[in-house]
């Protein structure tokens, strides 16, 4: 078909004699493709007459016929006629002698636009420990060790390359978790307005999850929690994901997600993002970039008690970022435990303080003496009522506000205000006489958070080891940390949204359940690629329902993986023969590069002594990089094609779950 197409071209192109030599012998291809940039109106209806090429380089959209440049380029390139070369006089520019730098691929500036956009995954609990670091564009490799489990597949993918990579999913593999276990999912359930009922459990790149969750829940979700790969420069970390990623690249790859992820958020929905001292102060810029009409504060959070040494410091911190529209009180109160409360006088003191500044608030408090709790509040007091301290009458006590000096002063709160307040209120008894003091159980976020209970080991790893047996999952956060960031934001909103799409083991999730005690309808929305969400953060979250006999449940799907498929088949490979057997299965059943010669490459690549020569992982690389990144996984439009083999049950309730963008 490239000879006809070829012959095809050569046969037009003979019409205009701008392009030969005198002898019409010579094709002068670099004016052909300076002219081809500039849309020459004759080369194009050349072209344009013959069906063939018609139909290979113009695409129509409604009666008009759009040229394909690049792709007329990239042919002409690959299909040179023969002695179809020579200098065209008139342009200048950098050349390698025989033709300009610009109209060939071999040397690119490239400034890609979305960099490390897929993640690898992995395929088993062991997973591996390499990460390849590739740029399609420069065909440059540099591989990284790191004890790690997940691999980042840094592709370069221009923006003109993305196709449809992040168009709505297929979703499979359906279940429904509740406290007595697995279920069939036989429907989704929904609210009256159209919103999912239930929680939801997404296996699949948390990038192009969130996108197909886009429409669907933009401007619904209160607030996004985040506990990203850190990318520490040390391999020591203790961390499951690969966190080797240079400064820019770990920034573009963040960058990608809190764009998508801003989309969902609803007028005054909040990002937290958790990060640690390596990429703090990146990252802050970034967000000021992204955010510029929200508030931004990095709180710090003692979350290792113990420390993690270093050359000169032992670190025993880590960082928050709280992310909310300006000009709106979007957090909440911090609750405070009863020991750690500050109690003082309801009785005011000082100037202002006496009965004569305030008479409503003159008035006994009555106490039973039993239980010493606050039974009611007695009516204002006449003026020329003079009572002392506290007045006993059978079981109870009634107590006003004078001091042991006999000083008639007031109380705090006025007699109409004082119930709402009473929760705050305890009785105090010294040396007989009885007082009431006021202490406020909430009271303002601080910047600095230090408690036991963010402790990770203790509060982390241990309560995921009381849930999972055989947990793999190395220093979680704190239930409590993840908690009171999610309780800062939602504490006050019983129906929000919460999403993570770095799940992890779960934490998220298992702290909006423990928050809904008070009675929320709070739903979480988790996102994680690896597989422990299998072994790992379904179970855990189940067990914390089955525990607390929870009546909720939770919806898992999974994206319909393929050209992802093929990257994890590749990755398990143990030898050059076993990827070489792979190749048959990969050209016909994946999704490769439109530019890959597979003849050439079976017959001669993988024949010639230098390629065979190469590490299996530079060879595996090598055929990562053929590979279609627009198609790691199945488009929601594809779903119907029995080359995936998607069942009638999974895409029945694809659309049912996709159908409530209506």
């Amino acid at each position: 078909m490239s000879n006809i197409i070829k012959k095809q071209v050569y046969k037009v192109l003979n019409f205009d004699e701008r392009l030969w030599n005198k002898e019409k012998t010579e094709l002068n291809q670099t004016l052909l493709l300076d002219l081809v940039e500039h849309i020459d109106e004759k080369i194009i209806d050349l072209l344009l007459q013959e069906t063939d090429l018609r139909e290979k380089f113009f695409v129509k959209i409604k009666d008009a016929y759009v040229f394909k440049t690049n792709e007329f380029r990239f042919f002409m390139e690959e299909n040179k006629i023969d002695n179809s070369y020579t200098i065209y006089k008139n342009r200048i520019g950098l050349t390698d002698g025989k033709r300009f730098l610009k109209d060939t691929n071999d040397v690119v500036l490239d400034f890609p636009y979305k960099d490390c956009v897929l993640e690898g995954g992995q395929s088993t609990e062991e997973g591996t420990d390499t990460y390849f670091e590739y740029n399609e564009k420069a065909e440059q490799y540099e591989e990284k060790k790191s004890k790690r489990k997940e691999i980042f597949f840094n592709s370069v993918l221009a923006h003109d390359e993305i196709d449809r990579l992040f168009d709505p999913k297929a979703l499979t593999n359906w279940k429904r978790f509740t406290k007595d276990g697995e279920q069939e999912v036989k429907e989704i359930k929904r609210e009256k307005d159209g919103t999912i009922k239930e929680n939801l459990i997404i296996k699949g790149n948390n990038l192009l999850a969130l996108h197909s969750l886009k429409k669907q829940f933009a401007g619904k979700v209160k607030l996004i929690y985040i506990d990203p790969p850190y990318n520490p420069p040390s391999s020591n970390n203790t961390f499951t994901y690969n966190n080797n990623f240079n400064h820019s690249t770990w920034l573009t790859f963040m960058k990608n997600r809190l764009d998508v992820g801003k989309k969902l958020l609803s007028e005054d929905g909040a990002f937290i993002v958790a990060i640690d001292e390596n990429e703090v102060s990146y990252l802050g810029v970034m967000i000021e970039e992204l955010f510029p009409e929200y508030e931004n504060h990095c709180i710090t959070i003692v979350h290792n008690p113990r420390g993690i040494q270093g050359t000169n410091f032992s670190y025993t911190h880590e960082y928050a970022y709280f992310i909310f529209p300006k000009g709106k009180k979007i957090i909440g109160n911090r609750k405070i435990e009863e020991e750690n409360i500050d109690f003082s006088n309801l009785r005011n003191w000082g100037s202002e303080s006496e009965r004569t500044d305030a008479k409503n608030c003159f008035y006994p408090i009555l106490v039973d003496k039993c239980t010493n709790q606050i039974i009611d509040f007695g009516e204002i007091c006449n003026d020329d009522f003079h009572p002392s301290i506290n007045i006993h009458k059978g079981d109870f006590v009634e107590i006003y506000p004078i001091d042991l000096k006999g000083i008639e002063r007031k109380w705090r709160y006025a007699r109409q205000s004082v119930e709402e307040i009473k929760d705050l209120l305890k009785v105090k008894i010294t040396k007989g006489i009885y007082d009431i003091q006021i202490g406020k159980d909430f009271g303002k976020y601080r910047t600095v958070w230090i408690d036991k209970k963010y402790d990770a080991n203790e509060y982390g790893t241990k309560i995921v080891n009381s849930l999972v047996k055989d947990n793999t999952f190395s220093f979680p956060k704190s239930l409590w940390n993840v908690y009171d960031c999610i309780y800062a934001v939602v504490g006050n909103d019983k129906n929000a949204i919460v999403l993570d799409y770095h799940a992890g083991s779960g934490t998220t999730a298992h702290a909006v359940l423990e928050l809904n005690k008070d009675g929320g309808n709070r739903k979480f929305i988790m996102i994680e690629q690896m597989d422990y969400i299998n072994t790992i953060t379904c179970p855990r979250v189940q067990k914390v329902m089955e525990k607390e006999n929870i009546d909720n449940s939770f919806i898992y799907f999974e994206l319909a993986k393929w050209n992802e498929t093929a990257k994890e088949k590749i990755q398990e490979a143990r030898s050059l023969d076993e990827l070489e057997t792979f190749f048959d299965e990969m050209y016909e059943r994946y999704f490769l590069n439109y530019n890959l010669k597979i003849n050439e490459f079976k017959e001669k690549v993988l024949q010639e002594e230098n390629f065979r020569n190469l590490s299996l992982d530079e060879q595996k690389k090598i055929f990562f990089a053929m590979l279609d990144n627009n198609q790691m996984y199945v488009n929601k439009t594809e779903i119907a094609d029995k080359k995936f083999g998607i069942s009638e049950e999974d895409q029945n309730l694809t659309s049912q779950f996709y159908n409530s963008e209506k």
